[in-house]
């Protein structure tokens, strides 16, 4: 594994443990978490489907136009194509146009 893979492995436990602790606050709701590589428009709208998902819920950037149209949207794009429901769930102060702090 080099250096690049760590990397981003590392990065990976980081968030699902964030998301493992968050998650911990519903336990009447059913959450799966896992790391998957690839386009992460079809590889979320693919996982959904395989896992028969009543709801999809992700978030969003709040990128302005000219942002979203250079980069993509991944939440966009499932919303067009996966075959459960999404929410998409906006950061406060997101829809100005300018990208929220990650935190």
């Amino acid at each position: 594994m080099d250096s690049m893979d760590r990397y981003m492995a590392t990065a990976a436990d980081t968030v699902v443990a964030k998301a493992r602790n968050i998650c911990t606050a519903f336990p009447n709701v059913k959450v799966e978490t896992r790391v998957e590589k690839g386009d992460p428009r079809e590889v979320i709208c693919g996982a959904a489907e395989k896992a028969g998902a009543d709801m999809l819920v992700m978030g969003s950037h709040g990128y302005g136009f000219l942002q979203r149209t250079l980069l993509g949207s991944v939440s966009n794009h499932c919303v067009q194509h996966c075959k459960c429901p999404v929410v998409v769930v906006k950061r406060p102060g997101a829809g100005d146009g300018k990208a929220q702090p990650q935190s």
